[in-house]
């Protein structure tokens, strides 16, 4: 029997990131794996985008920058310096204890890695690993990294993947972005999840704005901005789950 902690789309909240894990007790204060982790009682799945914060707001605390513009040259190299930095830290953490640590590839993890699309909306494009719009080119140690990073994992029956269970919702491609069924998927066809032969399972990519929300045979947990990661207790015949609620950070006193 294991728990698996199951942590969404990340978008550069590095900070949320290292709190979620030490509240599981995966990590220890060097940002190392622990030792229920290094032993495999623990597995922790990261849902996939990695980069990319969500908000103009976002860049700005990542950054420092309160006049922060996505069209500024000077300041995507700064968003891409600091999340190269924190990437660094990640694949340290995850490259200590691989077989019980699984990154998935989330799309604008593809984007960073393929420089094939320029993501975003009409509020805010993400142009730093764009070196043809200003920003910078992708460390080619991380491109190894991410390249290694799987579509979907299955443990003890249960898949996780970024998006959904079948292959067209973990292919980035034109048609991906094209239609609705990415964020969609699961309202008309929940039933992928059983189809596919899963018992259970969890994904990200669509926001969860008001929490976690778990549907019949699957949990969508993009919710890292409302604080909230998944835990599921597994194995074979096994398979309960809890909404964790992370900690506020605690006000220090001057």
């Amino acid at each position: 029997m294991i728990k698996v902690i199951a942590i969404g789309d990340l978008h550069a909240d590095f900070a949320k990131l290292w709190r979620a894990l030490k509240h599981s007790f995966a990590v220890g204060e060097d940002l190392m794996p622990s030792d229920p982790l290094v032993r495999g009682t623990y597995r922790v799945v990261l849902m996939g985008d990695l980069v990319h914060p969500k908000l103009l707001a976002d860049y700005r605390k990542l950054t420092g920058l309160e006049d922060y513009d996505p069209s500024n040259p000077d300041h995507l190299r700064t968003a891409a310096r600091a999340q190269i930095r924190e990437l660094h830290r990640v694949k340290r953490f995850q490259e200590a204890a691989p077989e019980h640590i699984t990154i998935l590839l989330g799309n604008h993890d593809h984007a960073a890695l393929t420089n094939a699309f320029v993501l975003g909306n009409a509020h805010l494009e993400h142009k730093e690993f764009h070196p043809e719009l200003g920003g910078v080119e992708f460390p080619e140690d991380l491109k190894v990294w991410f390249s290694s990073f799987p579509g979907e994992v299955n443990i003890h029956g249960v898949n996780f993947a970024h998006v959904g269970p079948v292959p067209w919702l973990q292919s980035y491609d034109e048609m991906f972005y094209a239609g609705r069924e990415a964020k969609e998927w699961w309202i008309e066809n929940a039933d992928y999840v059983e189809r596919m032969g899963h018992r259970f399972g969890v994904y990200g990519h669509t926001v969860m704005k008001n929490g976690i929300l778990v549907k019949d045979k699957l949990a969508l947990i993009d919710a890292l901005d409302q604080d909230q990661y998944l835990e599921l207790i597994l194995d074979d015949e096994k398979l309960d789950w809890e909404i964790v609620q992370i900690p506020p950070v605690k006000a220090t006193i001057q």
